[in-house]
């Protein structure tokens, strides 16, 4: 039996947005379709809510770590009470380390008709 893969309507992901397709974060980088697994490595905030900043990068909603998309890996540590204003020495350094290991799974979004399909990257 067939597995369906994962999708969005294609008239909801305008450039600029991001949505959820099943595990995955699926967005829009002006034109530039993406899909990264869904869950922040900071506390596991839901990316598919998080936003795509000037840089192209996925922004989580609730303590802005930042994505590059292409390879799920964190450029900027997480913001907030822990790791922001240096309440907690070391805190974001320490995020931002096993994030370099525990990257965002990266998939490719493809358009299918109306849809945007996500197919992982080891699956044809």
């Amino acid at each position: 039996m067939t597995k369906t893969p994962p999708s969005v309507p294609a008239d909801e992901l305008s450039p600029g947005q991001v949505r959820r397709a099943g595990a995955w974060a699926v967005g829009n980088r002006e034109g530039e379709l993406f899909a990264v697994s869904r869950r922040c490595r900071h506390q596991l905030g839901d990316l598919s809510q998080g936003t795509i900043d000037a840089d192209g990068c996925l922004v989580c909603p609730w303590h802005q770590a930042r994505y590059d998309v292409t390879d799920g890996r964190m450029v900027e540590g997480p913001k907030g009470f822990l790791g922001y204003h240096g309440r907690t020495p070391g805190y974001t350094e320490l995020v931002r380390g096993y994030s370099q290991v525990l990257k965002l799974r990266v998939a490719r979004a493809v358009r299918r008709g109306a849809e945007i399909v996500v197919h992982r990257r080891d699956a044809s």
